[in-house]
């Protein structure tokens, strides 16, 4: 059906909707008063229960008509009047939950009450306590079931089984409403996957919630002892009974997975299979006791949780317990990893955080995450200020006093600084450096420093400066006051800058999708994986150690673009070799001295064993490259760096080998 035309002058719209609203009235009006029809079969009910224990009844104690009349009216009176004095009958039953259910327990329990002394006052015929409770009991009983019937067919009456049409007809005769209805129609059917507690709660919300977009029409779960039965009236099927044929004829129209540990490649085959079909698929992301802070929402997939393994839980109660009541500060907390260490953190309950980032667009962003997710329980500060400027960085310092420090402020882009050397050298190394000493002026307990693989036999500016950094630490951490540490990983999947968004665009653009060699391999981690595993690395720190993160197999880069592509479903997107960008190499490696290392508590968390400088040896080397910085040549200054620090290769003397 086509939408409406409206006339520029906008009475067409306005006579629809008047038109609209009277009809609406109208239904309203002919609509019977579900509160009096609920009056209605109470009366019922107790005209039931009335019969069998006051008219039936035999025994000892058989009523006269006047007794039966005396005790009816008398019973009746009391019940109904609580009930209304009450407000049962204003309940919204259809929506009522235990509070409402509990509700009516009471004030039929004070009825009882007020029966049972009124009928020992009165002069009328007697009957035993045991019948008067039993009226009362059953009487009680019939009206919790009715209700709770009446429920079930609200929520349940709309579906494609026998059971639900039968429940829509009861429905209908109950409250005069019809199951379904215009807007029922019009609603997005959904086949959930998962009829666990995160699927099965996501039922009930959508069925309680009359403003909800979608319906269910069924489960599709391994659990045999579910497969066939049916939950809130939606039938339970096995992946095999799922077929394209049945969710066609129960109207299915999108998927969702609601099963928050379903294993990676499970979901992987999952979501290939369905979206292949030309279903819609979402993710109904459930908080758990690691998301604190978290919504329930339905979301798109992510591509980057299809790709690798299922990201790993590393928080303990160690690291909750080390940050609990601290001061942080983290530098470059408006990036990509920064922000997700502050969303960790606040899971914390820290002291305060203190969000320090150049960037004011993306502290602003993860203030506001932070702000509707917390509110005024978790103290958050925003500070907008360069690492290198050492003059904000003391005001920053003497303001709050930080007992943590985590740097994970740096200029990153391979490309972008084998050109801007000197702008990498002073915001990497000197602003590091400035750090390090405020860190020791001003008493602070622990520095953080967030490393990369690239700093591992570098091959370009941006991993020498990291390594740089390093030595740093580690130097500091042989004759200062404060505890150091840094930790190592490789790329972040979806972080600003990395080949997943790039190849989201280029896909989304209809190709191509460039990788600049096919041999090219990488080591990944997700964001919210490699933030928790830098926490627990400081938590778990002496000093001085430099944590080396387990990042699993490495992948190839052309396998990864292939397999963004068959999982986006677009077809035709070629994919091109545009050739090593300047300082790029084919590998990337972790560790330094591979048999050097030393486990930790954690199986994902080593330490590398290295021999750290003096004093005055950093000193030296950062002398040399201030004045290499000072001549504003970013050749002068590559070079300088590559005589401070000794590991820094070639590229192309390093891929020849490989190659």
């Amino acid at each position: 059906m086509k939408p409406p035309r409206f006339s520029w002058g906008g009475y067409t719209m306005n006579k629809t909707n008047e038109n609209n609203r009277e009809l609406k009235r109208t239904q309203q009006n002919s609509t019977p008063n579900i509160r009096w029809m609920l009056v209605g079969y109470d009366l019922i009910v107790y005209a039931v229960v009335a019969i069998i224990l006051l008219v039936i009844y035999g025994g000892m104690d058989k009523l006269s008509s006047t007794g039966i009349l005396q005790q009816v009216c008398l019973s009746a009176l009391c019940i109904f009047t609580a009930r209304l004095l009450g407000k049962i009958y204003g309940q919204v039953w259809r929506y009522g939950g235990i509070q409402c259910y509990i509700r009516l327990l009471f004030t039929d329990t004070i009825a009882f009450i007020v029966y049972l002394c009124l009928e020992l006052m009165l002069p009328v015929q007697k009957i035993t306590f045991a019948r008067m409770l039993s009226l009362a009991s059953l009487n009680l009983l019939g009206a919790l079931a009715l209700r709770m019937m009446y429920r079930y067919a609200y929520k349940c009456g709309n579906q494609k089984t026998v059971g639900g049409k039968i429940l829509s007809i009861l429905l209908r005769l109950f409250s005069g409403m019809e199951a379904g209805n215009e807007k029922e129609v019009q609603k997005i059917k959904v086949a959930i996957i998962g009829a666990g507690r995160v699927g099965v709660g996501l039922a009930e919300d959508l069925l309680n919630n009359s403003e909800a977009a979608y319906i269910p029409r069924g489960f599709i779960d391994v659990n045999k002892e579910k497969v066939g039965r049916e939950i809130h009236g939606i039938p339970v099927w096995s992946e095999d009974e799922a077929t394209f044929q049945k969710l066609g004829e129960f109207e299915v129209q999108e998927i969702i997975f609601a099963i928050p540990s379903m294993d990676a490649d499970k979901k992987k085959a999952l979501y290939e299979y369905y979206k292949n079909a030309g279903y819609k698929l979402k993710v109904y992301d459930y908080p758990t006791m690691y998301a604190a802070g978290g919504k329930r929402h339905l979301r798109e997939f992510d591509i980057e949780e299809l790709l690798f393994r299922k990201p790993l839980v590393v928080s303990d109660e160690r690291t909750n317990a080390y940050y609990k009541d601290k001061i942080v500060l983290i530098t470059g907390g408006g990036g990509s990893i920064g922000s997700e260490l502050c969303r960790q953190l606040a899971k914390m309950n820290p002291k305060k955080i203190i969000i320090l980032d150049i960037y004011e667009n993306g502290a602003y962003d993860v203030q506001q995450e932070l702000k509707i997710a917390y509110g005024n329980k978790l103290d958050l500060q925003i500070e907008i200020c360069s690492i290198t400027h050492r003059k904000a960085l003391e005001k920053v310092f003497e303001k709050y006093h930080p007992q943590i420090i985590i740097n994970a402020a740096a200029h990153k882009h391979v490309p972008l600084m084998e050109h801007n050397c000197v702008e990498a050298i002073y915001n990497n190394v000197f602003g590091t450096q400035n750090l390090v000493e405020l860190c020791e002026e001003f008493g602070a307990e622990r520095f953080m420093m967030v490393s990369t693989d690239k700093a591992v036999n570098p091959t370009n500016v941006m991993g020498a400066t990291k390594r740089m950094c390093e030595m740093i630490v580690q130097s500091a951490s042989t004759h200062g006051k404060v505890k150091y540490s840094a930790t190592r990983f490789g790329n972040v999947l979806g972080s600003a800058g990395s080949v997943i968004p790039l190849f989201k665009r280029q896909i989304a653009n209809g190709g191509p999708v460039t990788v600049t060699d096919k041999r090219i391999i990488r080591y990944f981690m997700t964001i919210p994986e490699a933030s928790q595993l830098v926490l627990q690395s400081g938590a778990i720190a002496n000093n001085g150690e430099l944590f080396v993160l387990d990042m699993g197999k490495p992948v190839k880069i052309m396998d990864l673009a292939e397999n963004m592509i068959r999982l986006s479903g677009v077809q035709g997107i070629e994919i091109i070799e545009t050739g090593l960008r300047p300082g790029e190499k084919l590998y990337e490696e972790l560790l330094v001295k591979t048999e050097e290392l030393d486990k930790t508590d954690n199986s994902m968390i080593f330490i590398e064993r290295d021999t750290a400088l003096s004093q005055e040896e950093i000193y030296q080397k950062i002398q040399v490259l201030k004045d290499a910085c000072d001549t504003g040549d970013n050749l002068i200054a590559k070079e300088a760096l590559r005589s401070v620090v000794p590991t820094f290769k070639r590229p192309e003397d390093v891929n020849k080998e490989i190659a």
